[in-house]
């Protein structure tokens, strides 16, 4: 029998239990002082497809160049590709990357606002990242879903959604606001190394008395 749902004591436990893996990129970065708005959407823009060993080293590269819209806008295309050449789809994020400091600069005054719309209005830009960036740059309560946050949460049975999307909506009616930035960072390390998406470690999992475990066949 499985205990009811503490959605407190489970962040709690998560939260000790992932205390000594690394950070999500997004994160890491932040506590590095690459926290603006620009910088966090374009790490997040580096980090699409593309594992956190490898996204670091890339977006520290490119900001060791340029960290600023104007400095970016001032790059050519080929020059950012060069800083993040590691990175899935290099040369079309170098050119997303050089497109959007572009209209930074010339329409919002070389300063990205914490705006949704504006985060949305650009091309290649989603939910996930859109909502790192306001979370973790503009500390506004936002839910930003990866396939981690999706795995996860559909696992413990907490919410029952078929895309990271649809599961945004289903965290944001239910999940209390206080979670709503710390839920990516807690369960990407989580998802990595403990709720694997195969093979999970059930076994050493600090709330499996209360993890429905579901769609859960064989773990370790």
């Amino acid at each position: 029998m499985k205990r009811p749902f503490d959605v407190d004591l489970v962040f709690s436990r998560i939260r000790d239990a992932v205390g000594s893996f690394p950070k999500a990129a997004m994160f890491e970065l932040a506590d590095e002082g690459f926290n603006s708005p620009f910088e966090q959407l374009t790490a997040c823009i580096i980090s699409i497809r593309t594992r956190d060993e490898v996204t670091l080293p890339c977006a520290r590269r490119l900001f060791q160049a340029a960290r600023t819209p104007a400095d970016v806008n001032r790059l050519t295309p080929e020059e950012i590709d060069n800083a993040i050449r590691a990175c899935t789809f290099h040369e079309a994020k170098a050119t997303q990357i050089h497109e959007i400091a572009h209209r930074v600069v010339t329409e919002h005054g070389g300063i990205l606002p914490c705006e949704s719309n504006v985060l949305l209005s650009f091309r290649g830009v989603g939910h996930k990242c859109a909502n790192l960036v306001l979370g973790i740059a503009c500390n506004e309560a936002r839910i930003s879903v990866d396939i981690h946050v999706h795995r996860v949460t559909n696992r413990w049975g907490y919410v029952r959604a078929k895309t990271p999307e649809s599961t945004m909506i289903a965290l944001e009616e239910k999940l209390p606001r206080k979670y709503w930035v710390e839920i990516n960072c807690l369960l990407v390390p989580f998802g990595k190394h403990i709720c694997t998406g195969v093979l999970p470690r059930c076994s050493t999992c600090p709330v499996l008395d209360m993890c429905k475990q579901v769609g859960v066949k064989k773990y370790r």
